[in-house]
């Protein structure tokens, strides 16, 4: 019979008294510190003297015991311009498509902002890829040479 499973492959169903850990992913603990005889007492697997062999001890963090750390052998990149500008870019094709889906009489961020296309705080920055079909005012706060000369 097809589709039935045989009772000697049949699967036991999971239940709360049935459950143990997987085989080999528990230990039993080392007991340090129970006298010489446990091969772990005396010092117990501490090492003698020294920071690290006493309670409380931490190390430094990214501390490499005097090598030079990694922070400080890998070079430093670039930097962050403070100056940056940054725009919201919009190409006179992007814009094309824009002016016929929202019907915008001219192209300001208050505009784009109103419809969700920018955030209150973003520049607006139109670029010349595309072209533009309809003759529309702009107000924007940067342009692009070719844009400028497709205006």
């Amino acid at each position: 019979m097809r589709g039935v499973i045989p009772r000697k492959y049949k699967i036991k169903k999971m239940k709360l008294h049935n459950l143990k850990p997987a085989e080999g992913s528990v230990h039993k603990a080392i007991r340090i510190g129970r006298g010489e005889a446990s091969g772990k007492g005396g010092t117990s697997t501490k090492g003698n003297k020294g920071g690290q062999s006493r309670a409380g001890y931490k190390s430094k963090m990214a501390h490499e015991g005097g090598q030079m750390p990694i922070q400080r052998r890998v070079p430093k990149r670039g930097f962050k311009n403070i100056n940056r500008i940054d725009y919201k870019v919009f190409n006179l094709g992007q814009l094309d498509q824009l002016i016929e889906k929202y019907g915008f009489t001219e192209i300001t961020p208050e505009n784009l902002y109103m419809n969700s296309l920018i955030s209150r705080t973003d520049l607006v920055k139109v670029l010349a890829n595309g072209e533009l079909k309809t003759k529309i005012n702009f107000r924007v706060n940067a342009a692009s040479k070719k844009a400028q000369m497709q205006l």
